[in-house]
């Protein structure tokens, strides 16, 4: 039994919303979003949702596997087709027909097999390793990825046409940190589910104020990592010993202590007044050697806030176009903005190409 997509966040809603819309069309779907959000979840709530959840529902981790070992996985081979090969064997392709194929860690597949994919995609048809023959396949097509896969086309680790024919169906997961209000209803979900896992332990579920310390954490291994704690606290009956193993958050090293001068309202010129890493974004906009006064004149928030706005989308515009060797239609069209557009940026913070 696959696990259902658990949520009452909006992000959570619309997705279950596209599911319903999408299941039935077997449009090939692209899922992305962080490692352990919940790629696969979404992947199977397809399949469930679909006219094919009768037939094989078929998983193949294009990252786990060496590149020869992944080609044979996919397509199958015929005897004899290399050492060790003593019996002809189907391939994903072959046992998903009818069904759905989860191409998971897309963006790892080695460059040399995606023109294969490719031709798969668009034709249906593939060869066995050692075979002349070429096979129909009908497969419903489902990758995932945490990569972002039009970083990966810019570096050329990833085909742009292959990108193209994957993404006809978006599904972004967000984090689970930006969607604090599924927290609960997942650790609802979870403390069932393995209340019948582990009869004979007794874990609590938490009371309102851990549940107010489990929804400000940043859980960076997202759903795995609150998956991971449920089942721990299910074992050990303590949430004090879950809270203590957590990975520390940046935010947590950093000193809330105030000096007089912070708690009275002034500020030195001393970089440790803000702290180093404060200090260092501020004096990029604001001269900090300036007497306290003429400090706070200069420092108006909305002003602050176009430069450093100014700064990214500089550095960005010119990441992007020293990557894709200064072609401003490719650059406009990776940054999704029109190709006027990036000119008139391309102006405005005058970015030029390098003098050859």
């Amino acid at each position: 039994m696959s696990t259902p997509l658990i949520g009452v966040s909006k992000s959570i809603l619309k997705i279950k919303e596209l599911i319903n819309h999408v299941a039935n069309t077997c449009l090939n779907v692209l899922i992305t979003g962080e490692t352990g959000v919940g790629k696969e979840v979404v992947a199977q709530s397809l399949y469930a949702e679909s006219n094919r959840s009768t037939k094989n529902f078929v998983k193949i981790n294009c990252a786990a596997l060496p590149e020869t070992l992944l080609e044979s996985e996919l397509y199958g081979y015929e005897k004899g087709a290399f050492t060790g090969a003593h019996k002809k064997r189907p391939g994903k392709f072959q046992t998903a027909d009818k069904g759905v194929l989860f191409l998971d860690e897309i963006g790892d597949m080695p460059l040399a097999l995606q023109s294969k994919m490719l031709h798969v995609l668009q034709s249906g048809e593939f060869s066995p390793l050692g075979s002349d023959h070429e096979f129909k396949t009908d497969v419903w097509v489902i990758a995932a990825t945490n990569h972002n896969l039009e970083e990966r086309i810019s570096q050329k680790n990833f085909r742009e046409d292959l990108f193209y024919r994957l993404n006809i169906i978006k599904i972004d997961i967000p984090p689970l940190r930006k969607r604090k209000e599924d927290i609960s209803p997942l650790i609802e979900y979870y403390f069932r589910l393995y209340k019948s896992e582990y009869p004979d332990n007794h874990g609590s579920k938490p009371d309102s104020d851990t549940l107010a310390k489990l929804c400000d954490y940043s859980w960076p291994g997202n759903v795995r990592q609150l998956q991971n704690c449920i089942k721990k606290q299910m074992i050990l009956n303590s949430w004090s010993k879950i809270f203590e193993e957590l990975p520390k958050e940046p935010s947590e090293n950093t000193s809330d202590i105030q000096t007089d001068e912070q708690q009275n309202g002034t500020l030195s010129s001393e970089d440790n007044e803000f702290g180093n890493h404060r200090s260092t974004i501020i004096s990029e906009f604001v001269d900090l050697s300036t007497s306290s006064d003429k400090l706070f004149e200069d420092i108006s928030l909305k002003k602050i806030k176009k430069l450093a706005s100014n700064r990214v989308e500089k550095e960005v515009i010119t990441f992007v176009l020293e990557k894709v060797g200064w072609n401003r239609s490719r650059a406009a069209k990776i940054l999704k903005i029109s190709y006027k557009t990036l000119l008139y940026k391309m102006t405005e913070f005058d970015i030029h190409p390098p003098v050859k």
